[in-house]
């Protein structure tokens, strides 16, 4: 029997996110359509190369996206709505590429490739949304009883011979066909009914892929671990029976969890491989052993994909071992690795002890090349390696540094009645009171743009040429500068702006125990958008207060209220590399008691108003319903715990984005929140008839400002989406706001889009 190594996808941002800054000149204006799709070219290049020396022996292609692979899957689908111009996209690259980056990001209605199909000028973007339970955004694919899907790009095809001229075999990926449809938004149509039209497209890229001499393509369908419906089960039998017949064969590839009762399906289902995620669901490996054909070569996803914990190869070699010794076997990540960052060896600054229990990317094609060659040649082969692993284990196991015993005790004393709150009939009238708000009261979700002036004297303190004084002067400065700038502009409740943050989630964690940050651990969460997740090793408490100076020194400028700006418990949990060692409950627990803290220093301060953000709270629901009680118990008893320790009169607000909240309502409500931001401007305000069948009590914020989109809305656009909004919602209860914070944008886009917010809602204070 033969072990064999794959990659089901590497990261595309190069370890200098060279894909970023390509991108964003491209969008400047700065450098042409060669210069990017040359760095691009080179990014790929880099990523074979360096996939290849690590002893992979099945090499992704296509896995590589300028911004985002679903919507990499639309384009060659030709799903591209009509607004945005003819799926062929004319003889011009130029306009086809263009066409592509406004499906994703919008345009600005000074952008001749932009179009204008909005009151306020320019083309807005699709909807973006969470990659099943991660911080990867896609781009929802849209359909409508006119769409008409045709083969409408090669990149898949160019893709595998641009590798092939390089010298390297590679086996091309594709996201399968049933997962794309049911990700797909239909209007008024069932997107699965265009099941035949896309199978007759991938067809033709498999002829041409096999044409080319590929042997293998791995077909990418997560939906597989998700409870699907008899449409979909039908979907999948009449997808796989035309697609195992048309060119190479296939490695069905399921990740972020188990097959469950979907086993039999895929079991029955005629694919030449199937990859199964062995970290999330350990327990899945007999199960599907016992069910899959004796032939079909087994993929399992034995490496983590999403977190960063070095593997134990002793443990992994001691249940590899009897199943290597009776069939072939690929060894792969769970996922794309993708989701974690490129290269530990770029972080000479993290301490040797907490180094050596980690692993990245490349150091994740070690592993398993390690593991492949212990099962092919013996042990004795990569004796250093299993050594090294199972030290590196120990140490973890024994340090002082995980374990807190303050920490213990804090969360034991943890009592029920610490979550309670009078109820929001209470709070509402005394809040009115304290506030003094207009009707549709306008605010920010709390960022302002990070300008390059910003950036620039962030690094220079860090590096040590701007001293602490002078830094803080130039804080203050840009703090004072904005309040005032809200105060002309007519903003009700105030932001300080955060200045002083570099990053929503690491900015807390660098003030409290238990987490350690990297200087490149990059990863990608859309398009040019990139993250450098905390890591999440030990116990959590906060040693001082993080953020009531920067409040207090904002609000002493100002008679309006400053809203107290805080990330929750469960997005710092959901947006971390988080430890494995415990359950991800008791972690997100010490958590909110820390912010807990947080928050009634700000109110014993004189904050009027706080906002606790819980981005990642949707993104982190399991993707089997059965599984939902148990998250949500816990979540949301962690805002419950970081926010309940505040008097009736002080407003609570959090925030939410690109997320699908219709099916976790009651849920939402039992966060027991006093206000409610959320993203709408990209669905224009469909989201709010959920809240509205369920007679949502509180404060909502709908989003009427899409911040991930270059283009400015306009008054008249933005009273619209508010009146979209007051059919759903009373009016007492709106709020208006931007989607997002604003730190990834400039003043020029701000300043006149928050000046048309806050003219929209003067307006509809005026009685028609």
């Amino acid at each position: 029997m033969t072990v064999t190594t794959a990659s089901l996808g590497f990261p595309r941002i190069g370890p200098k996110r060279g894909l970023k800054f390509a991108l964003e000149r491209y969008w400047s204006g700065q450098s042409g359509r060669d210069a990017l799709l040359r760095t691009a070219q080179t990014l790929r290049a880099s990523a074979w190369e360096r996939q290849k020396n690590s002893g992979i022996d099945h090499v992704p292609s296509g896995d590589f996206s300028l911004y985002d692979h679903v919507l990499d899957m639309t384009v060659m689908l030709g799903a591209i709505p009509s607004r945005y111009g003819k799926p062929d996209g004319g003889p011009d690259g130029d306009t086809a590429l263009d066409r592509y980056f406004t499906m994703a990001r919008g345009a600005r209605g000074d952008d001749p490739e932009g179009g204008c199909t909005h009151r306020g000028g320019g083309q807005a973007a699709m909807e973006m949304t969470k990659w099943f339970d991660t911080n990867y955004h896609y781009i929802v694919p849209e359909v409508t009883a006119g769409t008409r899907l045709r083969r409408s790009s090669d990149q898949i095809v160019q893709d595998y011979r641009e590798a092939k001229a390089l010298g390297i075999e590679t086996r091309p990926v594709l996201v399968g066909p049933v997962t794309w449809l049911s990700l797909a938004k239909g209007h008024d149509v069932d997107p699965l009914g265009l099941l035949g039209d896309a199978l007759d497209v991938y067809a033709e890229l498999l002829v041409d892929l096999a044409a080319a001499g590929a042997d293998w393509v791995q077909i990418d369908e997560p939906c597989l671990v998700t409870d699907l419906n008899p449409v979909q089960t039908a979907a999948y039998r009449t997808a796989y029976a035309a697609l195992a017949k048309a060119g190479p064969k296939i490695m069905l590839t399921s990740y972020f969890g188990k097959l469950g009762d979907n086993l039999d399906l895929v079991a029955d289902l005629p694919v030449a491989g199937l990859h199964i995620d062995l970290v999330r669901a350990p327990e899945q490996l007999e199960p599907v052993l016992a069910a899959v054909r004796p032939d079909l070569l087994l993929s399992l996803g034995v490496i983590d994909g999403r977190n960063v914990w070095r593997a134990d190869l002793a443990a992994l070699l001691d249940r590899l071992a009897p199943v290597a010794a009776e069939r072939d076997l690929v060894l792969a990540p769970s996922c794309s690795l993708l989701h974690v960052p490129i290269d530990l060896d770029l972080e000479p600054a993290i301490d040797p002890e907490l180094t050596q229990w980690l692993a990245f990317a490349v150091q994740k094609l070690g592993e398993l090349d390690s593991l492949k060659r212990a099962l092919n040649a013996g042990r004795d082969s990569v004796a250093d390696d299993i050594s090294a692993a199972s030290d590196a284990a120990r140490s973890r196991r024994r340090s002082t540094r995980i374990h807190d015993p303050a920490v213990a005790r804090r969360t034991a004393g943890v009592t029920p009645n610490m979550s309670e709150r009078p109820d929001f009939a209470t709070r509402r009238p005394l809040q009115a009171e304290r506030l003094g708000l207009p009707s549709y009261p306008t605010t920010t979700i709390g960022s302002f743009p990070q300008t390059k002036a910003v950036r620039q004297a962030r690094a220079a303190h860090r590096r040590g040429t701007v001293s602490d004084a002078d830094y803080t002067a130039f804080l203050q400065a840009e703090t004072k500068d904005t309040i005032l700038w809200q105060e002309a502009v007519g903003l009700d409740m105030l932001v300080h702006g955060e200045f002083e943050r570099n990053d929503m989630v690491q900015y807390f964690g660098e003030r409290l125990s238990g987490f350690a940050f990297t200087q490149n651990g990059w990863v990608q969460s859309y398009g040019s958008r990139c993250v450098r997740p905390p890591i999440l090793y030990g116990d959590v408490s906060r040693p001082a207060p993080m953020t009531v100076d920067w409040w207090a020194y904002a609000q002493s400028l100002t008679e309006r209220p400053v809203k107290g700006m805080l990330t929750g418990p469960v997005t710092i949990l959901n947006w971390s590399f988080v430890r494995d060692d415990q359950p991800r409950s008791q972690t997100c627990q010490q958590i909110a008691l820390a912010i807990r803290e947080e928050v009634t220093d700000l109110e014993a301060a004189g904050a009027r108003a706080i906002q606790i953000d819980e981005a990642a709270l949707r993104e982190g629901l399991p993707l089997r319903m059965s599984d939902w009680e148990s998250y949500l118990d816990w979540a949301i008893a962690g805002f419950r715990l970081a926010a309940a320790g505040v008097q009736a009169q002080t407003q609570i607000h959090t925030h939410m984005c690109y997320s699908e909240f219709n099916d976790i309502l009651p849920s939402i409500a039992a966060m027991d929140a006093d206000v409610l931001s959320i993203e709408t401007a990209r669905s224009q305000m469909e989201l709010l008839q959920a809240f509205a069948d369920y007679q949502y009590p509180s404060g909502i914020g709908p989003g009427v400002y899409d911040i991930h989109s270059p283009r400015v809305p306009d008054v008249e656009e933005m009273v619209e989406l508010l009146r979209l909004a007051g059919a759903h919602i009373a009016p007492d209860q709106l709020w208006v706001n931007p989607d997002c914070g604003l730190k990834t944008r400039s003043w020029d886009d701000v300043g006149p889009a928050l000046s048309a917010m806050v003219e929209a809602a003067r307006r509809l204070r005026v009685p028609a």
